[in-house]
């Protein structure tokens, strides 16, 4: 009983309406303003994993999840079960069910990592051969259809048939007395075909009056000729409702055969809407899964920016104030937090929000609090709240908290029997409020210290001071108020951890213009300790709004940091492809001068083969090779300045220290000379001193007695590749395989590209070739030679 009085108490009902608005389907609905809270941590977390998947298959969705054709089906299934015979429309919602919830099932299949919803779909049963025969008999419209059997269509033939006879007969009477009908019109009353026929004429058309007009001047008369046809059409109408009944009865019995398998898909399918319902809802608050915490583990509760989603609801859709989020972080230890502050402060919505926030994970609800959201799983939630709204049973009186605390104690207790640990949450709004101040504080004291050993978390809301010492004679207990502005007088709706509540009744009737003679008599009544207390309270709530300011800065320049490194880093990037552009048109340059070079070259060349060289043909090439490496061959790097001498007194720098320095001595036979900076005189090397300009120092030359000059060793000049009778293999007529051999002994021996002759044929000899060189290990890179030298009939290998 206490238990649902608390879902009364925290406005459980209204959050289930919510809820409900996000199911899809008639069953989500239900199943939603109806939530079961489960009884076990194994159920929740089955819950909580079922929202998660669902909540990540709907972000993977376009759409997200479809219950289009998903009905309530459950009447029809009870009275097919007890053989009574369902309508067509019952029969046509019982197919577009099979339809929707296959095509739930099949989206679910394809994504194989959502093991809970896999499992949960895994024993589905469609029944796609009984959704066609339904859709067979019955069309989308809920009517029978003339192919659901050959006796139905006969008749229906029959009385088509039947109609056009009747219809032809009526038009004939109406042209043939046509001054005694109303108007050029056949129409119908119940199953009979009639005419409209002025009343004075009546006898002009003898036969069976079935309606009159209004006014009484038009008479609906069935002519005697055609009575005989309408009773044969009654007869046929008649046979084709047995035969339809008969129809459907037949179906309604295939439905009963798999009446259970229809009852387990109902149930399934209602079951992913909630899941889904839960996901969106989630979606929407704004929230994020929590985690059940084993307090015994020394784990902490963690629940920050926690929002009560009611609240967040009122302000989103009833234009209500913008919520404010409050942290609730408890150590292990922690049993009991008593919050004290202003009324209207926020303290009784704090209960109910933590409430609210463990009932919503016990039913695979995600929390509206920032990560992580970390909560004990609570086997009860227990809660006496004032609530001004409801005072049918005088819950704001004493008697009336009395009576609601016995009931939470009387279940505790129930609990711990049936239970080894205690796993309860208790919410006391003003607790020990409604008596006498000195008894009621006793009461609160006593309570509050069996709860913290029989609960495994009490929050209480107070007003009495003897409450707030408690923290300091049992480590169980914490403190916690509502921060409350005393320059606007109104409260702030912040929770403060650790500081208990000042009492602000005096500072306010002060501000608000009672006398001063007035609240100086209050405050001598109340001692100077209270004073004292509130002075120190006032001091940790200075020293925390201080550091709340710190932290917000710092906060703000961990994200100027962010923003910064992030510009940062793209600038980098940016330079990045902007050097790789660069080197890439770079080598794109060289590649283009390499050929031009390679081609000026074969020119050189071709000339030479033409003809016998003479001297000057050969003096003239060499000119030319000359001339294109001066064009092609960059240039060395420029030399460093050479051909300072240090003199005695010179100002000189000293890379290796880093120091201006000056000479002291000149440098020796072994290129030392001595230096001073500062106060330090030291030896260095001659090559390791340059001028202020950056002159390198001239190296002493030592005297030598050779007597004869060694030669000096020249770089080798860059020559161009030449081809010659030894770099040069002729494979045209030879297989590719005999081809290969030569190929790798010509490489084997080369110092230098060599050129390859295998002609155009029909290009398999090339393309062995190529293939060949392409997996050699010595080929840096291949290709064809100039137009002038064979082009593609020539391959060029170049070796590394």
């Amino acid at each position: 009983m206490i238990q649902s009085e608390t879902l009364e108490l925290l406005e459980w009902h209204r959050l289930c309406q919510h809820l409900s608005t996000f199911a899809a389907t008639k069953l989500g609905v239900i199943a939603a303003s109806q939530l079961h809270i489960c009884n076990s941590q194994s159920e929740s977390e089955q819950l909580l994993a079922q929202t998660k998947e669902v909540y990540e298959l709907e972000s993977r969705l376009t759409s997200g999840l479809s219950f289009d054709g998903i009905q309530d089906i459950g009447d029809s299934l009870e009275r097919a079960e007890r053989q009574g015979v369902l309508a067509a429309d019952e029969l046509l919602a019982i197919a577009t069910t099979l339809a929707g919830t296959r095509n739930l099932r099949r989206v679910i299949d394809n994504q194989s990592d959502l093991v809970i919803l896999n499992e949960l779909v895994a024993d589905l049963r469609t029944y796609p051969e009984l959704e066609q025969e339904i859709h067979r008999c019955i069309d989308e419209r809920a009517k029978i259809t003339d192919r659901a059997s050959q006796k139905l269509s006969e008749i229906r033939i029959g009385l088509r048939q039947l109609r056009s006879q009747i219809t032809q007969k009526l038009h004939n009477i109406l042209q043939a007395k046509a001054g005694a009908v109303q108007e050029q019109l056949i129409t119908q009353r119940g199953d009979r075909f009639v005419i409209p026929v002025k009343a004075p004429q009546k006898d002009a058309i003898p036969g069976i009056v079935h309606d009159t007009s209004t006014s009484g001047a038009t008479l609906y008369i069935e002519p005697n000729s055609v009575v005989p046809l309408g009773n044969q059409l009654r007869q046929l109408l008649r046979k084709e409702q047995v035969e339809e009944e008969a129809i459907r009865r037949a179906l309604t019995e295939q439905v009963a055969e798999v009446v259970l398998d229809l009852e387990r898909l109902l149930a399934i399918t209602t079951a992913l809407d909630l899941a889904t319902a839960k996901a969106r809802y989630s979606l929407w608050l704004g929230a994020n899964p929590p985690r059940f915490i084993n307090r015994e583990e020394n784990e902490s509760i963690t629940l920050r920016q926690l929002r009560h989603p009611l609240l967040v609801w009122q302000h989103q859709h009833e234009q209500g104030p913008q919520v404010v989020p409050v942290d609730l972080l408890i150590q292990p230890h922690i049993r009991v937090v008593t919050i004290t502050g202003p009324n209207t402060g926020g303290k009784t919505v704090t209960l109910k929000t933590l409430g609210l926030a463990a009932l919503m994970a016990k039913v695979g609800l995600f929390v509206p609090a920032r990560e992580p959201v970390e909560l004990p799983w609570f086997n009860q939630v227990l809660a006496d709240i004032g609530d001004e709204q409801s005072l049918q049973q005088s819950l704001s009186t004493f008697s009336g908290h009395i009576r609601r605390i016995s009931r939470i104690l009387d279940a505790l207790d129930s609990e711990n029997e049936n239970f080894v640990a205690d796993c309860s949450l208790v919410l006391l709004d003003e607790v020990g409020a409604g008596t006498d101040p000195a008894e009621g504080s006793a009461l609160a004291i006593a309570l509050l210290q069996y709860l913290s050993v029989h609960a495994q978390l009490t929050m209480a809301t107070t007003h009495f001071g003897e409450l707030k010492a408690l923290k300091y004679q049992d480590e169980r207990f914490e403190n916690a108020s509502v921060e409350f502005d005393e320059s606007t007088l109104s409260p702030t709706y912040r929770l403060l951890w650790g500081i208990p509540g000042r009492s602000n009744a005096l500072a306010i009737a002060s501000r608000l213009g009672l006398k001063q003679e007035v609240v100086e008599q209050a405050k001598t009544h109340i001692g100077g300790g209270t004073d004292e207390v509130n002075q120190v309270i006032a001091g940790l709530e200075a020293q925390r709004r201080s550091q709340e300011a710190k932290a917000a800065q710092a906060q703000d320049l961990l994200r100027q940091a962010e923003k910064f490194y992030k510009e940062v880093s793209a600038k980098a990037v940016a330079l990045q492809e902007r050097e790789q552009s660069l080197r890439a048109s770079q080598e794109l340059a060289v590649q283009q001068a390499i050929s031009q070079a390679r081609s000026e070259i074969a020119q050189v060349i071709r000339r030479l083969q033409q003809g016998t060289p003479t001297a000057q043909d050969a003096q003239q090439a060499t000119n030319a090779l000359n001339k294109i490496a001066e064009k092609f061959i960059p240039p060395p790097p420029p030399k460093q300045k050479t051909g300072f001498v240090p003199k005695v007194g010179d100002r000189v720098r000293v890379p290796k220290l880093g120091q201006t320095a000056e000479v002291l001595t000149v440098a020796d036979e072994d290129g030392e000379l001595t230096v001073r900076f500062g106060l330090m005189k030291m030896k260095v090397l001659l090559e390791d001193v340059e001028s202020l300009d950056g002159q390198k120092a001239e190296p002493v030359v030592k005297e030598t007695r050779t007597t004869r000059s060694e030669p000096k060793n020249l770089a080798p000049a860059v020559t161009p590749a030449i081809r010659t009778s030894q770099n040069t293999v002729d494979l045209r007529g030879r297989r590719v395989a005999d081809s290969e051999l030569i190929i790798d002994k010509a490489i084997s021996e080369a110092t230098g590209p060599i050129w390859i002759i295998h002609g155009h044929g029909t290009g398999k000899l090339r393309q062995g070739v190529h293939a060949f060189l392409h997996q050699h290990p010595r080929v840096s890179h291949f290709e064809p030679a100039e137009q002038a030298d064979g082009g593609t009939g020539v391959t060029i290998a170049h070796i590394k």
